[in-house]
């Protein structure tokens, strides 16, 4: 695999942490996951409350700028990565979640905090319907997600969308998850990897066919 930084997104509930996990395993990678458990802000955020989006956000931007220093630190670039999560992902929630005074403090820091961060080498991008992604929020049952509304993942939904439709800045792989099984179906992961082997460059579109 000639990718070394393998980097998943996707809107919430989509299955980036899944396919990170089958991935690092069959390429016996390094794994390195969003800390959104710690975040003591996200459940206030989701039930609505005040103030509340500014702290999650820079949560969870500082939570992303130590892993990808600590990765730089460690060396770990001599292994293969693979993560659930860019760090531009800080911007792309920011402007979505936070009102325009509180996204020109953040901004400051965000550009502060990027410089000289590693690029993965490789997006793969997971895409769904909000119907999908609803079915799939619910059934993973996590408490904080349980009053998620159908709107905010429109609304994140299509902002990801407008975002890796201008992408240029590595490889992308564009994935439509609609008929996918990664925890259940091994060969749904098989197919990823075929799809990141043959990837040569530039922007690569991938629905896998309904499976029996």
């Amino acid at each position: 695999m000639r990718f070394r930084y393998i980097a998943i997104e996707g809107v919430i509930g989509v299955g980036k942490t899944t396919l990170v996990e089958a991935l690092a395993e069959r390429l016996d990678a390094t794994q390195v996951l969003e800390e959104w458990e710690e975040n003591p802000f996200l459940k206030p955020f989701y039930d609505g409350k005040a103030h509340s989006a500014f702290q999650t956000e820079v949560f969870f931007l500082l939570s992303r700028y130590r892993q990808q220093r600590e990765l730089v630190q460690r060396k770990l670039f001599a292994d293969t990565l693979v993560a659930d999560y860019v760090f531009e992902k800080s911007r792309l929630f920011a402007y979505l979640n936070l009102d325009d005074t509180d996204l020109l403090i953040f901004d400051k820091l965000y550009a502060a905090l990027s410089e000289g961060l590693p690029r993965p080498d490789v997006v793969i991008y997971l895409q769904a319907s909000t119907e999908v992604l609803m079915r799939r929020i619910q059934s993973r049952g996590r408490p904080e997600e349980r009053g998620m509304a159908r709107e905010y993942i429109t609304e994140l939904g299509q902002a990801y969308s407008h975002y890796y439709f201008h992408y240029d800045a590595t490889p992308l792989l564009v994935v439509n998850t609609e008929d996918v099984n990664f925890s259940k179906r091994p060969e749904d992961v098989d197919d990823i990897l075929k799809q990141l082997r043959s990837l040569s460059g530039g922007t690569q579109y991938y629905t896998p066919r309904p499976r029996s």
